[in-house]
């Protein structure tokens, strides 16, 4: 995969492009400001891109803007984001085209190689990457919970894992499950969720909206 990696802090930069490049990737450029970042992507139409949330010139949610402008020009545009905090408002933002190719990752974690990579290609491949610890807060908040209240414990097992990226399949081993058992769990918990396949939407990536939502 060709990858730009949007970092200012030098070490964390340089050790992801050492880390991708390890995992037989291509970094094919690198940016450490939000209009560094805006010109790589528009430029290079990478294949995934890895960007900080905090960048210069605001240090504030500079990266996150960036990422949202980028995909408006190339919609689907794969854009794994990193934060230092997981906070509701980006992880929203992040998923609200329903388009998938979106990733929301704690930098704590960036060095769990396996993890990260698999993130990274998760996304890449138009899927979404949520964090563990950024699921497991979403879920732990009162407006999830609400939302949540009509799933039966196995089916709330089920979106929190699909909401992390993961497909049928390896849900599926996650949770000692067939397939089909899966399968069935995904499908009841989309009714539930009053979300319907009009063979546009990533249904996936609604599900994890619904409770990301506002109630």
């Amino acid at each position: 995969m060709r990858i730009v990696v949007a970092e200012d802090l030098y070490l964390l930069r340089e050790g992801m492009v050492r880390l991708i490049e390890a995992y037989g990737h291509q970094v094919v450029a690198t940016a450490a400001t939000g209009p560094e970042t805006l010109d790589a992507l528009l430029t290079w139409r990478p294949d995934a891109a890895v960007v900080d949330i905090r960048m210069p010139p605001t240090q504030s949610d500079e990266g996150l803007r960036v990422a949202l402008a980028a995909r408006s020009e190339l919609p689907g545009l794969p854009i794994l984001i990193l934060s230092q905090h997981v906070v509701q408002l980006y992880a929203r933002e992040l998923l609200a085209d329903g388009a998938g190719g979106i990733g929301y990752f704690l930098k704590e974690n960036v060095f769990d190689a396996e993890q990260f990579i698999d993130a990274l290609e998760r996304v890449a491949g138009g899927g979404t990457a949520m964090d563990p610890a950024v699921i497991a807060a979403l879920l732990s908040s009162g407006s999830s919970r609400r939302r949540l209240e009509g799933l039966t414990e196995r089916e709330h097992s089920v979106l929190s894992l699909m909401a992390e990226g993961l497909s049928n399949q390896s849900i599926g081993r996650r949770l000692f499950l067939s397939d089909s058992a899966i399968s069935k769990y995904t499908t009841s918990l989309f009714g539930k969720l009053g979300i319907t396949d009009d063979g546009t939407t990533n249904r996936r990536v609604l599900a994890v909206l619904t409770y990301l939502n506002e109630p």
